[in-house]
């Protein structure tokens, strides 16, 4: 080999709450399931994925600015109860 070390990139995405890029592990990424974002902290679930840092604050701009639907490309409103009730567990509240 030439001596080089390989580092692995980091993949970022952005948050649509705060619009900030961060790496991907630590935003959660959001799906819509029949009408409601549903979080998928593995990454696993089908379909297209918005990313969100999983606190209230960025939620709650995510929410004001209907970032959802317009990421996610889905008409009209999404519920979004199971994802602010995950953030909560997560931070603790």
């Amino acid at each position: 080999m030439s001596g080089r070390t390989r580092t692995r990139a980091c993949p970022e995405r952005t948050c649509v709450g705060c619009r900030e890029r961060a790496a991907k592990n630590e935003l959660l990424r959001i799906v819509a399931i029949e009408g409601a974002c549903v979080p998928d902290p593995r990454g696993t679930l089908p379909g297209r994925g918005a990313y969100v840092h999983p606190v209230p604050v960025c939620l709650d701009q995510a929410v004001r600015r209907k970032a959802f639907p317009r990421a996610l490309r889905v008409p009209g409103p999404l519920d979004v109860k199971a994802l602010r009730q995950y953030v909560e567990q997560a931070q603790g509240c």
